[in-house]
C-alpha cells in the first residue's frame, strides 16, 4: 500500500501540480498563456469523451444496462450532496459550493486507474467496461453542479438589484449549461467515439492518446499556479476542507459500492465504482468550472481534491471500498 501511494504521488501529474504551486511560492512570473490553457482544456475534454465512447461501443447492452443506470444515479446524487455539505455545513457561497460539487460529482481518472491496478494485484480484476462507467459518471456530476451554480448566481443577481439583464439571463441558464463548451466536448465526444468505434479511434489515437498525458501535465502545471495564487485562503477554511475531503469520499464510496453490488457488479467492480464515486476530478472539472463559474475559488476545490481526497483514496479508501464490497458479497 505504501508503494502504491508513493508510486502515485510521484507520478507526473501530481508532480506537475506541485511544481505550479512551487512556482508561485517562490514568486515566479511563470504561467501558461491564456490561449494555450484554453486549447489544453478543449483537447483534454474532447479526448476523454472520445475514449469513453469507444469503450462504450465494445460493451453489450445487457451487461452494462444496470451498472450504467446506478452510475448515472450516482452522477446525480454526488454533486447534490457535495453542494449541500459545502453550502449549508461549510457556509460557503453558491459559486464556491457549486465549483466544489463539480469536482466531487466528477471522477479522478488517476484514482480510477489506481483502483483498477489494486484489483489486478489482489487477483480479482474488475469488469472490462469500467472505463465506460467512468465517462458516464463524469458528465452528470459536472453539469448538475454547474447548473446549480448558474441558477444560484442568477438568483443572487436578481435579489441584489433586479437587473433586467440578470432576469433575462435566468431564462437562458439551462441553455447556457446544456450547450456550453464542456457539454459539447464531453458528451459530444462520447457520442462521436461510440459511432466511430475502434477503427476510427486507431486513426486519431496518435493525437488523442499519445499526447494526452503530456497535455495533462501542462494543464496541471497551470492549475498548480492558479492554486498557488490563492493558498492564503486556506487559512480560513483549512479544518473544514480536511474533514470534507475525507468524510464525503467515504460516504460517496460506500454508496457506490452498495449500488454496484445491487446492480450485479463483482466485488472488484463494485469497489472500483465506489472508488470513482469517492474520487474528485482534477482533469475535467477544473476547466469546466473555470469556463462556467470563473468567480469560484479554485484553491478550495483543487486543494481538497488533490491534497486531501486523492492521497486518502490511494492510501486507505480503495482497500476500504474493496473490503466493504467483499463483505456485502459474502
Amino acid at each position: 500500500m505504501i508503494e502504491t501511494l508513493k508510486a502515485n504521488l510521484l507520478s507526473p501529474i501530481p508532480l506537475a501540480f506541485a511544481l505550479g504551486i512551487f512556482a508561485r511560492l517562490v514568486k515566479s512570473e511563470f504561467s501558461l498563456p491564456k490561449d494555450i490553457y484554453s486549447a489544453l482544456s478543449i483537447y483534454l475534454l474532447f479526448a476523454l469523451g472520445l475514449k469513453g465512447g469507444v469503450e462504450l461501443s465494445h460493451a453489450s447492452f445487457a451487461a452494462i444496462v444496470a451498472p450504467a443506470g446506478v452510475t448515472l444515479l450516482l452522477g446525480c446524487i454526488t454533486p447534490l450532496t457535495a453542494y449541500a455539505a459545502m453550502r449549508y455545513v461549510g457556509r460557503f457561497n453558491a459559486s464556491d459550493s457549486a465549483g466544489m460539487a463539480a469536482h466531487y460529482g466528477s471522477v479522478s481518472a488517476v484514482t480510477f486507474i489506481a483502483a483498477q491496478q489494486f484489483m489486478v494485484r489482489v487477483g480479482a480484476p474488475a469488469e472490462g467496461y469500467m472505463p465506460t462507467l467512468l465517462t458516464l459518471l463524469e458528465s452528470p456530476g459536472i453539469h448538475i453542479a454547474l447548473a446549480i451554480g448558474a441558477i444560484q448566481r442568477n438568483k443572487q443577481l436578481i435579489a441584489a438589484g433586479g437587473h433586467a439583464a440578470a432576469q433575462g439571463s435566468m431564462k437562458d441558464v439551462l441553455h447556457e449549461v446544456l450547450t456550453g463548451r464542456t457539454m459539447i466536448l464531453l458528451v459530444g465526444g462520447l457520442i462521436v467515439g461510440f459511432f466511430m468505434g475502434e477503427a476510427g479511434w486507431k486513426a486519431v489515437s496518435p493525437f488523442f492518446d499519445s499526447g494526452f498525458k503530456g497535455a495533462l501535465m501542462l494543464f496541471l502545471l497551470e492549475m498548480g499556479v492558479v492554486a498557488g495564487d490563492r493558498l492564503g485562503d486556506l487559512k480560513k477554511v483549512g479544518p473544514f476542507l480536511l474533514g470534507y475531503g475525507i468524510v464525503l469520499p467515504l460516504a460517496h464510496g460506500a454508496l457506490g459500492v452498495v449500488l454496484g453490488e445491487w446492480a450485479g457488479l463483482s466485488p472488484s467492480g463494485a469497489a472500483v465504482l465506489g472508488t470513482m464515486a469517492a474520487s474528485a476530478s482534477y482533469i475535467a472539472a477544473p476547466p469546466a468550472v473555470r469556463l462556467t463559474l470563473p468567480e469560484a475559488n479554485p484553491t478550495y476545490s483543487l486543494t481538497a481534491a488533490l491534497a486531501i481526497t486523492f492521497p486518502f483514496n490511494i492510501l486507505a479508501g480503495i482497500p476500504l471500498y474493496y473490503a466493504l464490497a467483499q463483505r456485502l458479497a459474502a
